[in-house]
């Protein structure tokens, strides 16, 4: 496998994972930038509490596009062969960029969202079956609780969970990239955690405030 042609793999996935959607799309349609209102998070949460649903769902849309189509890029340039470990491992790196540009993005100076959206694209491009599962979990913790921070830190433990549990993969690395995937939720949401059992954390919909960080 040719070097440069990783080298150009990883470059492009990282450029597509720093389409800054939530900051192009407010200052295009709303003439605000998101990351001055509300949480202050380039993300799609935020997106939809600031620039409204109808903004805020195509914004999620293409958060998860961006890491669906960053993880395909090794499948796309045949960088290995289909259903090999090898191939499974270059997607995870691939993935690990898109999601490193949408946290900071080159083109919205650095400043991005925590990369939940995109982390879900990535997934969805490795194991649409696991990642619908983790989606199931995120759903039923949305509804009944109303918070995206608690559905997202439960979805991210639940990937590695069923993926030892329920799942099979011929990949170590994918094993290990679940279990840092759940560490680096919980770490990026610390701060929903505090405010959730101080009772302040706010929720996306139902009663009391919108969501305030995720």
């Amino acid at each position: 496998m040719s070097t440069i042609k990783l080298i150009i793999t990883y470059l492009l996935a990282y450029l597509v994972g720093s389409i800054p959607t939530a900051v192009w799309t407010g200052k295009l349609f709303h003439n605000i930038d998101v990351r001055e209102h509300g949480s202050g998070n380039a993300g799609a949460t935020n997106a939809i509490r600031v620039l409204g649903w109808k903004t805020g769902i195509p914004v999620l849309i293409v958060d998860i596009l961006k890491g669906w189509v960053a993880t395909m890029l090794p499948h796309f340039f045949n960088l290995a062969e289909p259903g090999s470990a090898s191939l499974v491992n270059l997607q995870i790196i691939a993935g690990l960029f898109a999601i490193a540009g949408h946290i900071f993005p080159v083109f919205a100076d650095f400043r991005g969202g925590k990369g939940v959206a995109t982390a879900g694209g990535v997934l969805l491009a490795i194991d649409p079956l696991l990642t619908l599962s983790c989606l199931g979990v995120f759903l039923i913790v949305m509804i009944i609780s109303g918070y995206v921070s608690l559905s997202s830190i439960c979805a991210g433990l639940a990937f590695p969970a069923f993926l030892f549990i329920f799942f099979n993969t011929p990949s170590l690395f994918f094993r290990i990239f679940s279990v840092f995937i759940a560490v680096a939720l919980i770490f990026t949401h610390r701060k929903n955690i505090s405010r959730i059992f101080k009772g302040e954390e706010s929720k996306l919909f139902g009663k009391g405030k919108k969501q305030k960080s995720v």
